[in-house]
């Protein structure tokens, strides 16, 4: 059974239904992982788990040491990755508490370092992104959903900004036209350096909130936060049930 990690977002700072847990405190060449890395096992499968934004939730998206989070789980051995994210809902199919398994994205962040190849090694590493996401693990996890009846979206179009501010209306509308179904802040560089790293990856977004416009008016944080704390329990058990089956 390939090792597998589970990189929480938003709301998702601890994994308690680990068990037999140890942790690790790697040191990259990239500097240090967001927070330490959580050894244990959800019945007989492996599982790494890794706080985004650290245990206490410190770290913003913009300043998240993406490429020492995924060489870390590189250098435990890790072969899939099961990235969670919190988001904002642009079509009318992902309202909040949806919860979607995209399998596109389009990168609108800037300034990030977002490649292992930075010529230091003087040497240029070329990655087919065509599909961004791992369609083994996609399938899994749809899979899993089925099998409890759990109604997810099976394809969705995450749009990566810089944040840690929400967007605005018109930035909202230009990613409609683009395509993009969902938008969160930390889908990008993560998912093409976990490509680098040569690690299977896929991302499960659950919905917080419409985005910006899509509604009328502003967004009310406090029902944001409400949406966050509910879907959370969604994700877990749909998490649960993928590592249960694999």
């Amino acid at each position: 059974m390939p090792k597998t990690a589970i990189i929480g977002g938003s709301g998702l700072s601890s994994f308690s239904s680990l068990r037999q847990v140890r942790e690790h405190r790697p040191v990259t060449a990239y500097g240090q992982t967001s927070a330490p890395i959580l050894e244990g096992r959800v019945g007989e499968t492996l599982v790494y788990f890794l706080a985004r934004h650290g245990h206490d939730h410190s770290i913003p998206p913009h300043r998240v040491n993406y490429r020492a989070n995924i060489a870390a789980l590189k250098e435990l051995g890790v072969e899939d990755v099961m990235a969670i994210t919190a988001v904002g809902g642009i079509a009318p199919t992902t309202g909040p508490r949806r919860i979607v398994i995209p399998d596109q994205i389009i990168d609108y962040t800037y300034g990030r370092e977002h490649t292992f190849s930075d010529g230091l090694d003087r040497t240029v590493h070329h990655i087919d992104f065509t599909s961004p996401y791992s369609d083994r693990l996609r399938q899994e996890l749809l899979r899993a959903a089925a099998s409890i009846d759990f109604p997810v979206e099976t394809t969705g179009i995450y749009g990566a900004t810089q944040g840690p501010r929400l967007e605005t209306a018109a930035e909202i509308q230009r990613m409609a036209r683009d395509g993009c179904t969902i938008v969160g802040m930390t889908g990008m560089p993560e998912a093409s350096l976990a490509r680098e790293a040569g690690l299977d990856y896929m991302n499960c977004s659950f919905v917080v909130n419409w985005a910006a416009g899509i509604a009328g008016g502003t967004i009310d944080m406090d029902e944001l936060n409400e949406h966050l704390s509910a879907g959370i329990e969604d994700v877990i058990k749909l998490t649960m049930t993928w590592l249960e089956q694999r």
